[in-house]
């Protein structure tokens, strides 16, 4: 059977081309080993349940290993007790038939009292890990489906009990993994219609999840080195990985679909496992949709307090510090949208960013403030994007219809506008990506991507001759790190005297180090 890269469902060895997370399996079984009971608490599609099949197949050797899921339960499992401890314990002897076990224990799963309730549950629990021949492990994926009702805390306080009992002599689960988008111990819930959210967990007996469960550049490789065996192709796995890493920042997911659209979906006469096979996959994930992507859409629309602080970073270069206490930082981490970095929040990856700015970009389009200008006039007669007329065309239209608009305005909407202007030039057959790196309050570093070229454009507020000076610098030394020697300064200026400015800056070759950079100002 030929495997394929997976983007649904749990990932299996045998139908699936998989990196190799040994490192993070063993770091999450030194938790279990030291009989820890903890979340695995992630974004969508982020590879937990394959996470704890792995564990569930390396352990049942070893211990007896309960993986069930709580996904499809339903409601009318939390609206009793014994409806609840019914349905758990279904899925708990379906778990123990998969994994061969079939002792005369395994009967307590199957037979039930007249009315079962959490009383009764523990003592079945507590009797088969008294009596099971090894160590018994819970898993259980999903367990936040149901959450927000006081049988869903019950349960979890029914495990705590469990859990402190051990230290006087009780026998029960050696370890508890519970693995879903939110993290139980910090639940923010609402029992009563008429009553406000507020923290209410027992489960603070969890100790902290630390593992990064994004895949590093050498996992990533692991997986193209299984793909270039197993199909004998000629591909240099260490540089793909590295390109399809930038893009992904390790999501699990981004990562197997940029690899199956390259294995699957684009010609092969197009050389796909290429650098420009990874910019070409992503420019068509782009152009298409997903549920993750929905969910990304989804959380930004249904809430404006998130939507104003995904704005301010995207397009004020806002440097806000990464504090999981606020809200809005609480949802953008929750739902993989948002990262730390040196204590700063930034969106978690490149395609996250890029569909961002274009669902933004979408909406200003449909407010129909375009230049109409012919597309074929932005481009050289050989097919390349000419730089230098798009950005005069984009100072026209900056001229023709925001010219009276305020400074406030002009410093939280230019990115945006420049964005705008340009996407429905280069779409199609091209894309950008905007340097996370580099982006600031001040500035901001696009790369755009047309054709087989690459152009770096650096947007810039006017801050001064020295300043200028300083941003020819810092450009030059971008492109020379990308192996570029034209680049572009777009230059947003709000002085009064901004017409003799734009006669001093406009469209003046700028060389340093060697290297050309054309400025222009608007």
């Amino acid at each position: 059977m030929c495997r394929r890269f997976n983007i649904t469902g749990t990932c299996i060895p045998e139908k699936h081309y998989m990196a190799d997370i040994s490192g993070k399996l063993e770091q999450i079984m030194q938790l279990i080993h030291q009989d820890a009971y903890f979340m695995i608490n992630r974004a969508r599609q982020y590879g937990k349940t394959t996470t704890l099949v792995m564990l569930w197949k390396q352990l049942k050797e070893s211990y007896i290993t309960i993986n069930i899921s709580f996904e499809g339960l339903g409601t009318e499992a939390f609206r009793s007790e014994d409806a609840f401890v019914r349905r758990f314990c279904t899925r708990v002897s379906g778990s123990l038939r998969l994994s061969g076990y079939h002792g005369p224990l395994f009967r307590l799963w199957d037979t039930f009292s007249e009315e079962e309730n959490l009383d009764t549950l523990k003592e079945r629990i507590l009797l088969f890990c008294g009596q099971a021949a090894q160590e018994v492990l819970l898993f259980i994926d999903e367990v936040d489906k149901s959450s927000d009702n006081q049988m869903f805390l019950n349960f979890l306080g029914l495990l705590r009990e469990l859990y402190l009992e051990r230290a006087m002599g009780a026998v029960t689960f050696k370890s508890v993994i519970l693995a879903g988008v939110y993290d139980v111990k910090n639940l923010k819930l609402r029992l009563r219609p008429d009553e406000e959210r507020k923290y209410n967990s027992p489960w603070n007996i969890a100790a902290d999840f630390f593992v990064d469960m994004s895949l590093s550049v050498s996992e990533i490789e692991t997986m193209l080195r299984q793909y270039r065996s197993e199909k004998q192709t000629d591909m240099n796995c260490d540089i793909l990985a590295e390109e399809i890493y930038r893009y992904t920042s390790g999501y699990p997911y981004l990562v197997s679909l940029i690899c199956l659209w390259m294995d699957e979906r684009l010609p092969k006469s197009a050389g796909p496992w290429t650098v420009e096979g990874v910019r070409t996959a992503v420019r068509e994930i782009l152009k298409s949709t997903n549920t993750l992507f929905d969910d990304v859409i989804k959380n930004i629309e249904n809430h404006i307090k998130f939507r104003q602080f995904i704005e301010g970073i995207l397009l004020e270069g806002n440097q806000i510090p990464y504090k999981r206490s606020n809200p809005e930082i609480d949802l953008g981490v929750t739902c993989g949208l948002i990262s730390e970095k040196d204590g700063i929040c930034g969106i978690s990856n490149i395609i996250f960013e890029t569909y961002i700015y274009d669902h933004l970009i979408a909406g200003k389009l449909t407010e129909q403030r375009v230049l109409s200008v012919p597309r074929d006039q932005f481009f050289t007669s050989d097919g390349a994007l000419n730089m230098g007329i798009v950005l005069k065309k984009f100072q026209d239209f900056m001229k023709a219809e925001y010219r009276k608009r305020d400074e406030a305005f002009m410093e939280r909407q230019g990115r945006l506008l420049f964005l705008t202007f340009i996407k429905p030039i280069i779409n199609g057959s091209g894309h950008y990506v905007v340097e996370p790196e580099t982006r600031d309050n001040t500035k901001m570093d696009i790369v755009i991507f047309y054709g087989e070229k690459e152009y770096i454009l650096e947007l810039k507020l006017w801050h001064g001759p020295k300043r200028f000076i300083d941003s020819l610098d810092q450009l030059a030394r971008y492109m020379d790190s990308r192996g570029q020697s034209e680049g572009w300064l777009l230059i947003f200026s709000f002085l009064t005297d901004r017409e003799k400015k734009m006669e001093d800056y406009t469209e003046e070759v700028i060389t340093a180090d060697g290297k050309k950079i054309y400025s222009f100002l608007v």
